[in-house]
């Protein structure tokens, strides 16, 4: 089994833990993320108290470099990009984390 949660696994233990019927998890866990795209997308952070705050935040534009040709300069325009910031439980959570385990 790989690291990374997907959404099914969220879906299936939601549907293990609560008995509803699959196919209303699979809407209502599909839902939710829409809404969450849509706040970001429309430049709202999306805050879920005790878990953390996804923030849209402006990246300026910026000169980079193409590692193929370090030579030539290449203007990064400027964009909006998500950070996140993990809430106060989840940031009690990964202080017991195994670092030599990842």
């Amino acid at each position: 089994m790989s690291n990374n949660l997907t959404k099914r696994e969220i879906v299936l233990e939601i549907y293990e833990k609560t008995a509803f019927p699959q196919k209303e998890v699979v809407a209502t866990v599909q839902l939710t993320l829409d809404i969450i795209q849509k706040a970001l997308a429309d430049g709202r952070n999306v805050e879920l108290r005790n878990f953390g705050v996804l923030e849209v935040q402006r990246r300026k534009s910026r000169i980079g470099r193409n590692p193929n040709k370090p030579e030539a300069e290449v203007v990064i325009p400027e964009r909006a990009v998500v950070k996140f910031k993990a809430g106060k439980i989840l940031k009690q959570m990964l202080k017991k984390i195994d670092i030599a385990k990842l």
